[in-house]
């Protein structure tokens, strides 16, 4: 056996930090923290048995500092360094420079990295090695590429992946936009805007193949992961195996992927992604290789018996694997539910905020992969995923409802998240069958969100509200003067209502149950006779995996802030972020729909355009500007009232 390491440096953040220093206790090595100044009280910080900070709260000034990363293993002694996933995981430079520096990169090598982060060359190598690839062509070719295989094509930056770049183009007369977007976002992504165009396979499937390498020549797979339920080219569900292959379809798949790693000189966790036509699973083709640990890696370790991240340390200090192909079994079903900090009812834009409340669910089959704690602020800075939830049974529908029941019982009060809609999800019926494909979620969103806020939510945030007004006795007695009961003069009491708002939405007024019971944790309501209870942070209630902030409503307020910035002609900043584009300035003239500013939130671009025709009579952002969400951005005057 090998000697293991002492220490190890985990160059990440969140949920997958926290993981993997999981791991390195229990195998007894000491695990080194990385921190940004908007981190410094982070989970993974806490739990790691030292921390160093290595820069300002912006990734490009922290985590994606080489030579903060390098100087932090300096100083603690690490021998090694884990990269976890996104940040500098694929990256083959932070690779070169940790073994540079003496450090054992805890993946595969530099120049296998390079190869298979390279979308255009890593398709050529495993193409030589027998391995099917998707029809497509690259830069400088990539536009007439697209027009001669025609509409729909796939744009995807040849430097990166989870989904960040990737553009379906159904129309080829907005091909020479969506190849400007994707190389913006390709470049703020992975610093290289090169791109590659696919044919779209419609109605696919999308299966990945974990594969396991060791230095002494031996590779495995580790059966396949399911991953078809996707939102924006970002997978939110995973499970394994799958229901689309047999054990046939399996084999060949699994064989495949091997030799796509054996074509790398691959060492260490990897995974080979697929595409695959659900009506013939036998036509697979491959996409990429993700020369890291994948998010979704806990279902293949609850239905195997393997901790994958183990393996990675154990392979990384010189072990051979102890296990062959024929020693590998599935057991059983595992799925995984992504939770992100991002709003359903407001298009899934990206949300923020502080965890006023968090409860996590956990039990007999059932484990969370967790980067938060009560008090943790969620910025637009980083990754929007706050949290994982992945369950194991004996069988898929049972894994189902076991999701379905512990996503209810997951409560991140202050910071919306998608947990409810994932939870609506899994109770869809394609997805019941097993006939899903990476465009449902697209397809069948609206159907899975609730149509606007529910009556008892508004009558417990109503019963909130009476219940703070109601006072605490003084030295056992209350004034009745003082009790919000409603009580007149010589009449009926009158119900307490109360002006409420929930984002997005027009305001209303509520009545106050007079039976509802409101502790500093819970409320429980009944509405037409059925008894609702939900837990509670100030003024935002959580039931069932969803939550609701209902603010009170100033009508007076309202009505000034409207005369000020003339109601529809406002444009608000649809989620906290950064502006990173500014096309416009005052006293110009725009048309309805023309594209004004650009917000950034984790990763992800949005675009601000002009509510109608008219002039730009107010702009109070440049590109750096930090806004909140709902924070004015610019005032657009129509075109005949800016004339008068």
């Amino acid at each position: 056996m090998q000697q293991m390491f002492d220490t190890v440096l985990v160059a990440n953040r969140g949920e997958i930090a926290v993981r993997v220093i999981r791991t390195l206790r229990a195998l007894g090595v000491r695990s080194v923290a990385v921190y940004s100044d908007a981190d410094a009280d982070a989970r993974h910080v806490r739990e790691a048995d030292t921390a160093v900070r290595i820069g300002p709260a912006a990734a490009s000034e922290s985590y994606l500092s080489v030579p903060a990363l390098l100087d932090a293993a300096r100083r603690t002694g690490a021998q090694a360094v884990h990269p976890g996933y996104g940040f500098l995981a694929e990256n083959a430079a932070f690779a070169r420079a940790c073994a540079d520096a003496g450090l054992v990169f805890i993946g595969p090598s530099a120049e296998a990295i390079a190869l298979m982060g390279d979308k255009i060359r890593a398709k050529e190598t495993v193409k030589a090695a027998g391995v099917p690839v998707v029809p497509g062509d690259a830069d400088p070719r990539v536009a007439e590429a697209a027009r001669e295989m025609g509409a729909p094509v796939l744009l995807k930056p040849s430097a990166g992946g989870g989904g960040k770049g990737m553009r379906l183009v159904r129309d080829l007369a907005v091909l020479d936009e969506e190849i400007a977007a994707a190389r913006r976002e390709a470049r703020a992504s992975f610093g290289d805007d090169t791109l590659l165009v696919e044919r779209w396979i419609d109605r696919p499937r999308h299966i990945e193949i974990q594969v396991l390498a060791d230095a002494h020549g031996n590779v495995v797979h580790l059966g396949e992961r399911e991953c078809s339920l996707q939102r924006r080219h970002q997978k939110i569900i995973e499970e394994a195996p799958s229901v689309l292959l047999d054990e046939a379809t399996r084999a060949a798949m699994g064989a495949a992927a091997v030799e796509a790693a054996r074509s790398c000189g691959y060492v260490g966790a990897g995974t080979v992604e697929f595409i695959v036509p659900g009506g013939d699973p036998s036509q697979y083709y491959f996409m990429e290789m993700n020369t890291r640990l994948q998010v979704e890696h806990p279902v293949t370790e609850l239905i195997t018996g393997l901790d994958l991240v183990e393996w990675q340390l154990r392979v990384a200090s010189g072990e051979p694997l102890d296990f062959a192909q024929d020693d590998v079994r599935l057991d059983g079903w595992a799925v995984e539910a992504r939770i992100c900090a991002e709003d359903p009812s407001r298009g899934f834009l990206p949300s923020g905020g502080t965890v006023l409340s968090l409860s996590e669910p956990s039990g007999d089959g059932v484990r969370t992969d967790s980067g938060l704690l009560e008090g943790s602020e969620v910025s637009s800075l980083y990754d929007p995923m706050l949290s994982k939830v992945i369950v194991h049974a004996k069988d898929r529908p049972t894994a189902l409802r076991k999701l379905r029941a512990a996503l209810a019982d997951l409560t991140t009060l202050g910071v919306p998240t998608n947990a409810g809609f994932l939870r609506r999800l899994l109770a869809h019926p394609d997805v019941v069958s097993g006939a899903m494909d990476t465009g449902l979620v697209e397809r069948d969103a609206e159907s899975l969100l609730p149509e606007g806020v529910p009556d008892e939510v508004y009558a417990a945030a109503a019963a909130v509200r009476r219940a703070e007004l109601t006072p605490r006795p003084r030295g056992g007695w209350t004034d009745p003067f003082d009790v919000p009961d409603g009580w007149r003069l010589g009449g009926v009491p009158k119900p307490l209502a109360f002006p409420l708002r929930a984002a997005g939405l027009e305001p209303v007024t509520v009545e106050a149950p007079a039976d509802a019971r409101v502790t500093a944790t819970g409320v429980t309501v009944t509405v037409d006779g059925l008894t609702h209870t939900f837990r509670r942070a100030g003024a935002w209630l959580g039931r069932d995996g969803d939550s609701w902030h209902v603010m009170d409503h100033d009508p007076v307020a309202a009505a000034l802030s409207g005369a000020r910035h003339g109601g529809a002609d406002t444009l608000a900043a649809p989620m906290p972020g950064t502006v990173t584009v500014v096309k416009v300035a005052v006293g110009d003239e725009v048309e309805a729909g023309q594209s004004l500013l650009v917000v950034e939130a984790m990763k992800m671009e949005h675009v601000i355009s002009a509510p109608h025709a008219g002039t730009v009579t107010e702009l109070d952002v440049t590109p750096g500007s930090t806004v909140a969400m709902d924070q004015i951005l610019a005032v657009v005057t129509p075109r005949e009232e800016a004339a008068a």
